[in-house]
């Protein structure tokens, strides 16, 4: 049997090819979307999330009126008007101080500051040194929803969602959950891919990234990414391909994510006997070293078990990008 997942990761070589902060978050806002039908903006399964339930005391005590309303944890933000409608756009707390936003749609956000006092909350979009400044005026608090409206007069509300870690949260991977899309890994390398969390596990420890095929298979099915410094690509690649032993075969092609960078291949020589295993490394010069990612697979001959294994990994390195 032709090695699917060979044939599909390197065929990625070869085709390769402010109005106000706050207003704008209004537009399209935040939290445990409410799935009402109406449509957002690029996120076409979004109504599936789960609606948001709206306290039904309007009247907030004098404790729930005074400073701090927001601490560390994470809000949604819409303007009250459509409490109704699918809310994207969330307020990511650091503590009481300071945090920053996150559409969920394009996962575009900034840092912010705030200062909290009793009747008023003040954020710098940008930081502390930002010169423009956004108050909002609270007018209610009730279970930790916050209403108030901003400069022009727009009510805004902020809504808790609950059950999220925000030292980890991502806006886009809590808006795809419940659409059923893939998820979305952001590497503190500056790159990130696209997985399926349904047969996808994802591992991350240092300098190395596993992704972990979870669904039906022969044997162990990854994709390991690695940066290192203090060597180069093609050297590196070199040294894979001699470890990869007799037969193996090195090339360069366009770089998956990055057509414009050369690409340094190495794969084993095909096999039909054994354990399937089939191994296959792309590397670049990235930064300081060089960034590596290598697809380990293991063939059972059975092609209603293979090429889902290869769907779901060749999706992953199809889905590279780069932030610069």
């Amino acid at each position: 049997m032709k090695n699917q997942i060979l044939r599909r990761f390197m065929s990625v070589a070869i085709v390769a090819t402010m109005g106000t902060v706050l207003l704008a978050g209004c537009g399209k806002s935040a939290t445990e979307a409410p799935a009402d039908g109406a449509e957002v903006p690029g996120a076409e399964t979004v109504a599936e999330a789960p609606a948001a339930e709206v306290s039904q005391d309007a009247a907030a005590s004098q404790d729930e009126m005074k400073a701090p309303y927001f601490k560390k944890g994470v809000y949604s933000s819409f303007p009250t008007s459509e409490m109704a409608s699918q809310h994207t756009y969330f307020y990511i707390f650091y503590d009481e101080t300071s945090g920053y936003t996150e559409d969920g749609v394009s996962g575009i956000g900034l840092p912010f500051a705030c200062e909290q006092t009793d009747g008023t909350v003040t954020f710098s979009m940008g930081g502390a040194d930002e010169e423009s400044k956004d108050i909002l005026t609270v007018e209610s608090v009730s279970d930790g929803w916050v209403t108030g409206t901003v400069q022009n007069g727009i009510s805004i509300t902020f809504a808790p969602v609950p059950d999220v870690d925000p030292d980890n949260f991502s806006a886009q991977n809590y808006i795809n959950q419940f659409a059923g899309n893939d998820l979305v890994y952001e590497d503190a390398n500056g790159w990130s891919v696209k997985y399926d969390p349904s047969v996808i596990a994802v591992n991350q420890g240092g300098s190395v990234t596993t992704f972990v095929y979870t669904g039906e298979c022969a044997g162990t099915n990854m994709i390991t990414a690695s940066y290192e410094v203090g060597s180069d690509a093609k050297t590196a690649v070199a040294e894979k391909a001699k470890a990869y032993g007799e037969g193996a075969t090195t090339s360069e092609a366009p770089f998956p994510g990055a057509e414009d960078v050369t690409g340094y291949w190495a794969m084993t020589a095909p096999s039909a006997e054994g354990s399937g295993l089939v191994e296959t490394v792309v590397a670049r010069d990235y930064m300081d070293g060089y960034l590596m990612f290598e697809a380990t697979v293991h063939n059972s001959g059975d092609d209603a078990i293979d090429i889902p294994v290869s769907d779901a990994l060749a999706a992953v390195i199809d889905s590279l990008t780069f932030n610069n």
